[in-house]
Parts: C-alpha cells; structure tokens; sequence
C-alpha cells in the first residue's frame, strides 16, 4: 500500500535503481581495449607484466592508486535529495 506520491514499489524500485546505477559506473571504469605500453597520465612505461595480468590497463601503478583513492571519494547521486523521489 502506498501512501503520498509513492507507488507501489517505489521502494524496490528506488533500490534497483541504485545498483543499476553502481554497476554501470564500476563497469565504466573497467580497462576496455588494448593494454598501453605507457601511462596515459605520466607517461611512464608500463610494465608487460601488469599488461598481461590487466588487459587494457592504460595506467602505471602510482596513477592507479591515485585514480583509485579518487574514485574512493565519489558519492554518486543523492537520489533521496531529489524531489521526485522522495517517498512518505
């Protein structure tokens, strides 16, 4: 039973679209292509042995950490903040 401007699933559906939107940002950050032969950020050489183990690494360990920590950080949408969602 709903109540307010919420639907019947709104809950569930809320959720679902949480994790839709988690995967897709995890999925989007995953190595795509052919490895590197050198960081796209500094420019060092990448070793062939992080080529091999990551196919499609485009970053030397130093940047990926970094990149990480960054990512670390990232919040993603406040889906409760916005007013067409919010549930009663």
């Amino acid at each position: 039973m709903a109540t307010g401007w919420a639907g019947d699933n709104a809950v569930n559906e809320q959720i679902d679209a949480t994790v839709k939107d988690g995967i897709k940002r995890a999925q989007s950050r995953m190595p795509q292509g052919p490895s590197l032969t050198h960081c796209a950020t500094c420019g060092a050489e990448i070793p062939e042995a992080r080529r091999t183990a990551v196919p499609g690494v485009r970053l030397c360990i130093a940047c990926q950490e970094a990149d990480d920590r960054d990512a670390q950080s990232f919040s993603g949408y406040n889906r409760r903040g916005s007013k067409d969602s919010q549930l009663r």
